[in-house]
């Protein structure tokens, strides 16, 4: 099975855009934005992908990724190297 990644810090490194400001801008808590960002969210409301490609001058594509299952293996090994 594949997976989704999350590449909101990238978008947020991009944007030059701390934690603290983009929460506060799209008006949820900086724990719920952190979750969101490090990929441990279960879902994310069509609302907040909303306000975020908005703030982030974005689309949902550049903040959301899919990897197929045989590539995820790999991408895990490399993201949990980062941690």
């Amino acid at each position: 099975m594949g997976k989704i990644v999350v590449n909101v810090d990238v978008m947020m490194a991009k944007r030059k855009i701390s934690l603290s400001e983009l929460a506060e801008r799209i008006e949820i808590t900086p724990a719920n934005l952190s979750v969101l960002k490090t990929g441990k969210a279960r879902a994310v409301r069509f609302s907040t992908l909303e306000a975020l490609c908005k703030t982030l001058k974005c689309q949902p594509g550049d903040l959301l990724e899919y990897v197929h299952e045989e590539n995820a293996d790999a991408f895990e090994k490399k993201t949990t190297k980062k941690r």
